[in-house]
């Protein structure tokens, strides 16, 4: 009986011992997940205002002063337009061409 009573005590402490270890296991990976969410969160934001950025860095406005300034381009007016005509190619060439 002493032998049983030693056995059962035994398993009791492996039990008590395999549950402490689960609830620390369970807390820990909580705070794991805890953390991997509010970094998502922050990420989330980040990218929010890095396209808002983005967005307000490409405005016609912006490009068109970048332009005039920094590469010295000018809009395109009648004045200074070049048209490029297209000839239609002469019969022996095309004869030419297989």
């Amino acid at each position: 009986m002493t032998r049983l009573n030693l056995v059962l005590l035994l398993a009791v402490i492996a039990s008590a011992l395999y549950l402490v270890h689960t609830q620390y296991e369970s807390r820990s990976l909580f705070v794991e997940v805890d953390k991997a969410i509010a970094l998502s969160h922050k990420l989330e934001i980040e990218n929010e205002r890095l396209q808002v950025e983005k967005r307000a860095q490409a405005t016609p406005l912006r490009v068109e002063k970048l332009a005039k300034e920094q590469l010295q381009m000018r809009t395109s007016t009648p004045a200074i337009t070049q048209y490029v005509t297209v000839m239609a190619p002469t019969n022996a060439a095309s004869e030419a061409r297989p």
